[in-house]
């Protein structure tokens, strides 16, 4: 006679905890897919239907979206023209990402608001916090363009700044690559990638998968960070049920 025992060992504990209100970065960079400039509107409508599919479930997002694919300030500003007025012409470009993005996913049926940091009442609103949060808390998807709406910051430190200011439980950053490596995996194909990694580790190795600025905030009001590949199918989903390929960045443990 066959008998079987129980397992009686602990379940493995899962790498995050549920999450209730998250923001998203989206890299301006890969809204253009293979295209040299502007947006691929394929790509857009596959984020907007995935973004939706989190929406459904009931968790609270808001969104930070770069303007790297129609005008950078910093290289511009490298070229020799006055960095302030680059900064600036960068953070309208991001006003017109997230217009896009609003246009698409409320054509997927997702409630959404754009708020912006430099007031252009016309298109959208101004950023106001509470305002803001009440969004959120009756279903909408809030967009920040803009940036920070000062030159010399970029939008990864506005994702950092808006997500303590939304008290968001994490800070997710859709990248080209599916993490953090220790070299750029399109460079060196024996680059090594990591799965978790504490807020001092990225600065001390200067991995540069964020601003400086940016991993500091962070870190000093404890939201962890998760970078993920923009253009893996289902990958946002997945993270939010704590499966996928990610690089966790958070405090040592």
């Amino acid at each position: 006679m066959t008998t079987t025992t129980k397992d009686t060992s602990p379940p493995s504990q899962p790498r995050i905890a549920p999450f209730r209100r998250v923001l998203l970065k989206l890299s301006g960079e890969g809204l253009m897919g293979k295209q040299a400039y502007g947006l691929d509107l394929e790509v857009v409508q596959r984020l907007a239907v995935e973004i939706k599919e989190v929406h459904d479930t009931g968790i609270e997002l808001c969104l930070v979206i770069g303007g790297g694919n129609i005008f950078r300030g910093v290289s511009r500003a490298a070229g020799g023209m006055d960095r302030t007025s680059a900064d600036y012409m960068g953070m309208l470009a991001t006003v017109m990402n997230a217009l896009a993005v609003q246009n698409f996913l409320e054509k997927v049926g997702v409630p959404t608001r754009v708020q912006s940091a430099i007031p252009m009442a016309t298109v959208c609103e101004p950023y106001v916090r509470r305002r803001a949060m009440r969004h959120m808390e009756k279903g909408r998807v809030v967009i920040f363009a803009a940036g920070t709406g000062n030159p010399f910051f970029t939008t990864d430190t506005a994702a950092a700044l808006r997500a303590v200011e939304m008290t968001c439980d994490a800070l997710l950053k859709a990248t080209q690559v599916d993490g953090v490596y220790d070299a750029d995996p399109k460079v060196v194909p024996e680059a090594r990638r990591f799965d978790d990694l504490s807020y001092t580790e990225v600065l001390r190795r200067d991995l540069r998968v964020m601003d400086t600025s940016a991993i500091a905030l962070a870190r000093d009001n404890g939201i962890p960070i998760l970078v993920f590949s923009l253009h893996q199918e289902g990958a946002l989903a997945a993270i939010m049920r704590g499966e996928g390929a990610y690089t966790l960045i958070r405090e040592e443990i």
